[in-house]
């Protein structure tokens, strides 16, 4: 390939892919702030080497985006960052009411937890996938997402059901 068509192939993934990854970014960092800098630094990584990832990008790209917020969040274990506003797209939820219960109560489990949800329930990869994502074992996902939908209901009673639901799934 040529730089300039590079380029024009790397600017077609980003226009093609952007909002489903930055929904993605959102999920983990639960910030739209946060989500565009780290959907920004993906991007900006990807581009680099672009043409050894050109093929198959977007996996590349997301496992940069759960990479980089690990990073991230080992680098600012003390701070969360709650979600005030919730994103404006449109919502599969038709609880209102839940959903943003579900939102408050999601920033605030810690950002490992944050990531294991995301990534075996939004993402929906197996627990080995998500392992081999995050760089830790296996059981610890099994762990780390079993404490998080316990914490989930802790925070917010109200969601019993939903997180059964997943447990069963």
């Amino acid at each position: 390939m040529t730089v300039r068509n590079d380029l024009a192939s790397f600017d077609a993934f980003v226009q093609g892919r952007y909002s489903a990854l930055y929904r993605t970014a959102y999920a983990l960092t639960g910030s739209h702030h946060d989500a565009e800098d780290l959907l920004q630094t993906a991007l900006m990584k990807a581009a680099g080497v672009w043409g050894r990832v050109h093929e198959r990008p977007e996996p590349y790209v997301r496992r940069i985006m759960y990479h980089e917020n690990i990073s991230r969040w080992r680098r600012r274990r003390l701070r969360e960052d709650p979600v005030e506003v919730p994103p404006d797209r449109a919502q599969r939820y038709v609880d209102t009411d839940l959903r943003l219960t579900f939102e408050r109560a999601l920033s605030r489990l810690t950002p490992k937890q944050r990531t294991v949800l995301v990534l075996r329930f939004y993402e929906d990869l197996t627990e080995v996938q998500a392992a081999a994502v995050m760089g830790i074992r296996p059981g610890t996902v099994k762990s780390q997402t079993r404490h998080a939908l316990r914490r989930l209901v802790e925070l917010a009673p109200e969601l019993h059901s939903l997180v059964a639901e997943r447990v069963n799934a």
